[in-house]
């Protein structure tokens, strides 16, 4: 079974970057990588605050942020591909690779997801886990609070406003992964699915 991780953009200019690409090409055949949008999607924020352009045009700019972030991580490692559908995922996954998400083909026009600032990469990535029916999910965070829950994790700005719902409808354990370890990724991809979250408030393992 497959497993989503999501890599938070703020990463990009982290010492530790380069060793978490390692840690994910030795996930190859495992997980599917869903990058954030890091300086590229900044740009689109101020470049909307400059300009006043809708938010259905900030969130399809911000699509494209995600896949210039995806594209550079894939520069940097030759084991990390991009794929734009399930069906080149599953290609990647069938040869032993990292897919790296370009979400633009299958989220441009999707009407489960609000085309505005309330969907963040965060929310996209629990959204693909859901249409790919992965196993578990892991957000690795620049910032890695001790908070109780997904909700708290919201209140407190570290999540978008709409993960909760989006996590609720995938009901699988979200794990947030500290962006200083890579080596955890290793250890959670070892470790079990022990449960299916419940909805109303979604513990998250730190």
């Amino acid at each position: 079974m497959l497993r989503v991780v999501k890599l938070g953009g703020s990463l990009h200019d982290s010492p530790r970057l380069s060793d978490w690409l390692d840690a994910l090409a030795r996930a190859g055949g495992r997980i599917v990588l869903v990058p954030g949008g890091g300086p590229f999607a900044d740009a689109v924020r101020a470049a909307q605050g400059r300009l006043g352009f809708s938010d259905t045009t900030a969130h399809r700019m911000a699509l494209l942020a995600m896949e210039q972030y995806g594209l550079m991580l894939c520069d940097l490692n030759p084991d990390l591909r991009p794929v734009g559908n399930p069906q080149a995922i599953t290609a990647a996954v069938a040869r032993g690779l990292t897919p790296v998400w370009l979400p633009s083909a299958m989220c441009l026009g999707a009407q489960d997801i609000p085309e505005n600032w309330s969907v963040t990469s965060d929310s996209l990535a629990v959204w693909l886990a859901h249409h790919l029916g992965a196993e578990a999910m892991a957000l690795v965070k620049h910032r890695r609070d001790d908070v109780k829950s997904l909700q708290a994790m919201v209140e407190a700005g570290q999540l978008d406003r709409q993960f909760t719902g989006f996590a609720a409808r995938f009901a699988k354990p979200v794990r947030i992964l500290g962006h200083d370890d890579p080596d955890a990724l290793d250890a959670w991809l070892a470790s079990p699915v022990v449960a299916t979250l419940p909805k109303p408030q979604i513990p998250c393992v730190l």
